[in-house]
């Protein structure tokens, strides 16, 4: 007798789109505005890189959505939404709502450091640059672990995902060093970044139910088993940058768990709002 195959949970799943979506509409907003030519393009690359790995992520929820009634149930707000009665990966990424979203709270916040959504200011490449640096470090750890998950297209997923999160891992530390090593400017602006978004990295270590699930039926990954060499990876970065480890104490933020910044919601609007104005149209 042949054993039916081991799924991820489908919070587990969404969480890692989540991720990769919520990055990615972050970082392609300097699309135009990047700093130099190169890094416009850059920028451009690691979107899409990340929004490659969102659909492959939501097309194996859908799927596993989609033949089960018993998930489809909690499903059913977004029907409107679907195409011939079934979700896909756009109804995932379009119609759900801010509370519905599993993304890390680092990972919606404006590129410009402290202010609020509805502030004025520059775009800060620093923030940008440490914020890639700080999950990416996470994800070249998790994705490594993922490539033995017991759900075999969660592994195939994981396996892609990784060689194109090395890249972005390399980049965002070069450049990190270089801010850090660089002028007096570019060094506080640096450090400032870090200050800054440091203190949202706690979540990382924090579970959710999804989380424990995956990691009990052997398709996740125990992220606080991975805390140790994720320091050691920023440790040395920050180090080669001569930049200071800050503390990363304080509030601990809940954006795995459906408790997001004022941001989110900014940033839904912005993204949701074609699809939702012609939520049956065929692109």
């Amino acid at each position: 007798m042949v054993s039916a195959p081991t799924h991820a949970p489908i919070g587990y799943l969404l969480h890692l789109a989540d991720n990769a979506l919520v990055l990615g509409q972050r970082n392609a907003e300097w699309c135009g505005h990047g700093p130099i030519l190169e890094e416009d393009l850059a920028l451009a690359n690691n979107s899409l890189d990340l929004l490659g790995q969102a659909r492959l992520l939501y097309q194996h929820a859908a799927a596993l959505i989609n033949n089960d009634a018993d998930l489809a149930q909690r499903f059913l707000h977004l029907q409107g939404a679907r195409v011939e009665g079934r979700l896909t990966e756009d109804t995932l990424a379009y119609f759900r709502d801010t509370a519905e979203f599993r993304n890390l709270t680092l990972l919606e916040l404006p590129h410009h450091g402290p202010l609020a959504g509805t502030a004025s200011g520059d775009r800060d490449y620093a923030t940008t640059i440490a914020r890639n640096f700080l999950y990416s470090a996470l994800m070249v750890l998790t994705w490594q672990r993922l490539q033995t998950s017991a759900d075999a297209q969660l592994a195939a997923i994981a396996a892609k995902s990784l060689k194109e999160v090395r890249y972005h891992l390399r980049h965002a530390s070069d450049w990190l060093v270089r801010f850090g090593d660089g002028t007096e400017a570019s060094h506080a602006r640096a450090q400032t970044a870090l200050n800054h978004l440091l203190p949202y990295c706690q979540e990382f270590w924090t579970g959710s139910e999804a989380e424990t699930q995956a990691t009990n039926n052997g398709t996740g990954v125990d992220l606080p088993g991975l805390k140790t060499a994720w320091d050691a990876l920023v440790d040395d970065t920050l180090n080669a940058a001569t930049l200071a480890r800050p503390a990363s104490d304080g509030h601990v933020t809940q954006g795995k768990l459906g408790v997001h910044s004022e941001h989110m919601g900014f940033l839904l609007a912005e993204m949701q709002s074609l699809a939702r104005a012609h939520p049956q149209a065929v692109w």
